[in-house]
């Protein structure tokens, strides 16, 4: 391989970094190009050097690996280093590159090198696998507590309880808040299934209310209701919606 592979190690414990950085002094076809302590640090370093390749905790402070993800427009590939087993989701069933647990022998780690430099040399880099962990990840998260958005390059997470509606936006989403109003990449049907299910409702095919932020519900005309929320604002509500909420609401 002519090529270094371009490297960066994301990990908040400094002893963690050291680690990898003399287990890689031993492979010369991979250059670390960068450290970084936390997930906002390391998206601006991704986003400036390119990387091939990513050693990533999970478990950080401000940002959890897998938040830090969802900000990136182009993954590089990746290597998971944790503690923790429960986020290894069928990670190999998803083509993920590996998925390190902490302590792992240079052995290990040189299983883990073997896989990335052979698909760095022999294949396309396909960034759908990674984000297939992180659906199998989130399929496990009994619900949400905050939604991270990205908004003229800046980085904002918003608590789920100062959400007060989504609004579907054609292959967005409109998530509405005490914080602001910021459009998303995401599915409606995601966040019916991830959010609080005794706090959030589908009150309509493209609207899921926070029933704390809810002040009213009436009649509009025939088997359809409006929902006014607290701020004012108005949304249909289908029947099916209003069985859903009408016993908490009246």
């Amino acid at each position: 391989m002519n090529k270094k592979i371009k490297s960066i190690i994301i990990d908040d414990e400094k002893l963690a970094r050291d680690i990898i950085k003399k287990y890689l002094e031993q492979n010369e076809s991979i250059e670390i190009c960068a450290e970084c302590s936390n997930g906002f640090e390391a998206i601006k370093s991704i986003n400036k050097i390119q990387p091939d390749l990513i050693f990533l905790d999970i478990q950080m402070p401000k940002l959890t690996g897998f938040e830090m993800l969802e900000l990136l427009d182009n993954k590089p590939e990746i290597i998971f280093t944790t503690a923790y087993d429960q986020f290894a989701i069928k990670a190999f069933e998803v083509n993920a590159i590996d998925y390190l647990l902490k302590p792992f022998s240079l052995e290990r780690f040189n299983e883990a090198l073997d896989k990335v430099i052979a698909k760095i040399t022999n294949e396309e880099k396909n960034n759908s696998k990674i984000d297939n962990v992180l659906t199998k990840v989130n399929e496990q998260i009994e619900a949400l507590n905050r939604i991270v958005v990205k908004k003229n390059q800046k980085i904002i997470i918003i608590p789920t309880e100062k959400i007060t509606d989504i609004q579907a936006e054609d292959d967005y989403v409109m998530i509405n808040s005490e914080l602001g109003n910021h459009l998303k990449k995401q599915t409606m049907k995601f966040y019916e299934e991830h959010l609080d299910s005794k706090i959030f409702f589908r009150v309509h095919r493209s609207h899921i209310v926070n029933i704390n932020f809810v002040k009213q519900i009436e009649l509009f005309e025939k088997e359809s209701y409006k929902l006014t929320l607290k701020n004012g604002t108005k949304i249909s509500v289908s029947k099916t919606g209003y069985n859903k909420i009408k016993e908490i609401i009246i």
